[in-house]
């Protein structure tokens, strides 16, 4: 059976901590958002984009989305708004943060593998391996958290499109949407990520990433 797969790339923040809109800033020659919307288009049938308000009709990228739409408040209402650009007759759905511009074509597939073979999610991942704390508000250690079986969780992260809409339904608020598929009693599997493919939070992350991209 042919499965048809869609993307969802956001890009709808305002990069408060970033201090300006960081999808919109170079990396290695070409913008970040531009990183992801060409690893999504080439493991994907089509590519929502979702943007500022403010940008919409005038961001101009180096691959064109088949659909560009405006964010949301929020992370996970900026998802719903590319949901709902989704054509019909789509069969899984990927959504990946433009924040991470190295995500390589490879890990597309390997979520999209994941639900060729029968999970309702499947999610980018490395386990973690730094010792961790639970410390408390004076800065005090309560204790040292068992790791194993920790993994850190990336994007892409795929999905079936009637269990990703069905776990959106009463516009409930998530860190990642693997969270509200779980909650909605959704299998989701890990597969490999990659320790190269970092989230943009601050220019320090960029100036790593331009590091990276030049080797």
């Amino acid at each position: 059976m042919v499965v048809r797969a869609w993307a969802i790339v956001v890009a709808g923040g305002s990069g408060a901590r970033f201090g300006g809109a960081k999808q919109f800033d170079v990396l290695g020659g070409r913008r970040v958002v531009d990183w992801a919307v060409l690893a999504a288009s080439s493991a994907c049938d089509g590519v929502v984009l979702v943007v500022p308000a403010d940008q919409v009709g005038r961001v101009a990228l180096d691959v064109q989305p088949d659909v560009i739409v405006a964010g949301g408040a929020s992370r996970s209402a900026s998802v719903r708004a590319g949901l709902a650009q989704v054509p019909d007759g789509v069969d899984v759905v990927v959504v990946h943060d433009a924040a991470r511009p190295l995500a390589h074509p490879g890990l597309f597939a390997a979520v999209l593998e994941a639900l060729a073979a029968g999970a309702d999610g499947a999610v980018a991942a490395v386990p973690v391996a730094d010792t961790l704390k639970r410390v408390g508000d004076d800065g005090t250690v309560v204790e040292t958290v068992d790791r194993s079986g920790l993994w850190a969780v990336q994007t892409p992260q795929g999905f079936r499109l009637d269990v990703l809409r069905a776990a959106h339904v009463g516009e409930p608020e998530a860190t990642d949407d693997a969270g509200l598929v779980e909650a909605a009693g959704g299998r989701v599997v890990v597969v490999a990520g990659d320790r190269r493919n970092l989230k943009v939070t601050d220019p320090a992350d960029l100036a790593l990433l331009e590091a990276l991209v030049g080797r």
